[in-house]
């Protein structure tokens, strides 16, 4: 390669924005049309479940983008939650419902609002979608054209309050013209629960009801609605009682809508927030077989890798391919990457080679490694090697763009972001108890970790769950012990060494070695191990 060209494509080089909401038009770029996709797009997926960064929120946004093909066939993509900016449901957090039903109740009257509101959008006109635009009108329920998602929210959570929470009887009846004393109409209030004969007679009329007069309405105009959400994670992170009752709430809100079949809602939801709703059993969930959940393995993260690096013209130019043939094969895809980057980080006959490393090094405790962080630690490794060239040092060796020691440097960003950023933010009521760890080793068991936290032992063991469902811990077992070790992620900002703590307890010594020599020491161990 020409000298000096290499400093210009690391210069400008750029592996996207982690968050997709970002990089919404570049996203076009990168994705793979897979199975799951043509799933999602076909309307045979409901709900779609993954780890925080595993691309949920990617899916979403190019579901929006195909928005006028969906159209094309007959379906109108409604978000029911802001993509960017506040959450819709933030300002439930001030005064929030105070149970499962009282959600049941809004969510319902949100998402038919959201409906109604489409069909004066799209022209939706007959006797059905008469009805319903009429009841919500008739009770202030009808947002005008331009009202935003949040005000829609507010107005439904006040109606969905006076009846919850007011007297059990709420009159409604006949109106009288003042003239001549006939009726001219009648009156009456929306119900979140069958209303009884005599309610009937004068205009009550459930919520249930009028969804499935919204999916008549539906399909007699040959339309179907996808009802959207995504950013769930945010919406009620203030509180974890409010998260429970108003997902739990939605997903008995969508058993109870699998009947309406013009009406989908669509749920993009992290995989650990599913599991602690439903950790105190959930009957719901046998009714979700609509479903997929991502995941991502070797192939799929060395193929996502490879799409960046294509988006880059000077990458394209400099190593002189055709994008669309490197894509075609797996076998062009490694030779390109083996091209890039180095074979290895650590130089030695036991270690992994650099994919393996860039893997095992972004890997949580669930041992997966989610494209958020690849992409994070990528961006980093970019910019650690074009300070190296800035300060005037020699250029990667033949065709590599990265040196080996700029991956060990790009490594404690990363560390700092997943610790402050996801974990101190995502998990406050954990912090005391990582902080505590700081400067300790990677491998406790009930008995060190007690010690450290100065907790009882049953307290302990809460405690070490609770981070090992965060993704701080992976839990180990060998000869009937259990043990809690550290991912290689949060060790450098955190500055712990390799080791078990009990060792360190009966020996009495600390490890003077760096964090970069302890990783390398644990990797030769694991190595050898798996041989």
């Amino acid at each position: 390669m020409e000298v000096g060209r290499k400093a210009e494509v690391i210069r400008a080089l750029k592996f996207g924005n982690q968050i997709a909401e970002e990089e919404r038009e570049a996203l076009k770029e990168y994705f793979v049309k897979t199975q799951a996709w043509d799933r999602i797009l076909n309307g045979e997926v409901d709900i779609i479940y993954g780890p925080k960064g595993a691309g949920k929120s990617a899916l979403y946004v190019l579901t929006q983008d195909h928005i006028d093909e969906l159209f094309d066939r007959s379906a109108i993509l409604l978000s029911a939650e802001n993509p960017r900016g506040t959450p819709v449901f933030r300002d439930l957090d001030v005064n929030p419902p105070t149970n499962e039903r009282e959600f049941v109740a809004i969510w319902k009257l949100y998402f038919l609002t959201l409906i109604a509101r489409a069909f004066d959008d799209f022209g939706i006109n007959n006797s059905a979608s008469k009805e319903v635009l009429d009841r919500l009108a008739e009770h202030g329920l009808m947002p005008a054209k331009k009202t935003t998602l949040g005000a829609i929210l507010q107005t439904v959570r006040a109606y969905a309050s006076k009846i919850m929470r007011g007297p059990s009887a709420v009159e409604g009846g006949i109106v009288f013209q003042p003239e001549t004393g006939l009726p001219v109409g009648i009156t009456g209030k929306i119900l979140f629960e069958d209303p009884q004969i005599e309610q009937q007679k004068v205009g009550y009329v459930s919520i249930d009801e009028l969804l499935a007069k919204a999916n008549e309405a539906l399909e007699g105009a040959g339309f179907y609605i996808w009802l959207m959400l995504d950013r769930l994670d945010v919406a009620f992170d203030e509180s974890s009682d409010l998260e429970r009752n108003a997902l739990r709430a939605l997903f008995r809100v969508y058993r109870d809508n699998r009947n309406q079949d013009q009406i989908k809602i669509k749920i993009f939801l992290r995989t650990d927030i599913w599991k602690r709703i439903t950790e105190d059993g959930f009957r719901e969930a046998t009714h979700m077989s609509r479903d997929i959940s991502l995941t991502w393995d070797k192939a799929s993260l060395k193929n996502l890798i490879i799409r960046r690096l294509l988006s880059n013209p000077g990458v394209v130019d400099i190593y002189s391919v055709n994008q669309d043939l490197i894509l075609q094969s797996t076998r062009r895809q490694d030779e390109f990457f083996n091209r890039v980057f180095p074979d290895q980080v650590e130089i030695g006959e036991k270690q992994s080679n650099t994919l393996d490393w860039m893997i095992r090094r972004t890997a949580d405790g669930s041992k997966l490694t989610q494209p958020r962080d690849i992409i994070l630690f990528l961006n980093n490794l970019a910019q650690i090697q074009n300070r190296r060239l800035e300060r005037g040092e020699p250029e990667p060796q033949g065709e590599w763009l990265f040196d080996r020691v700029s991956f060990k440097e790009a490594l404690p960003h990363l560390s700092e972001y997943k610790v402050n950023r996801q974990l101190f933010a995502e998990y406050p009521v954990l912090r005391p108890y990582i902080e505590a760890l700081r400067e300790q080793k990677t491998e406790h068991n009930v008995e060190s970790l007690s010690r450290v936290w100065g907790i009882d032992q049953e307290k302990t063991i809460q405690v070490a769950k609770a981070l090992r469902d965060a993704g701080f811990f992976e839990e180990r077992t060998s000869k009937g012990e259990t043990t809690f070790w550290i991912p290689f992620v949060y060790r450098s900002y955190l500055s712990l060494s390799q080791g078990k703590m009990q060792e360190l307890q009966s020996s009495g010594t600390i490890s003077d070695l760096s964090w970069l020599d302890s990783l390398l020491a644990e990797e030769q161990a694991d190595e050898q191990g798996r041989k």
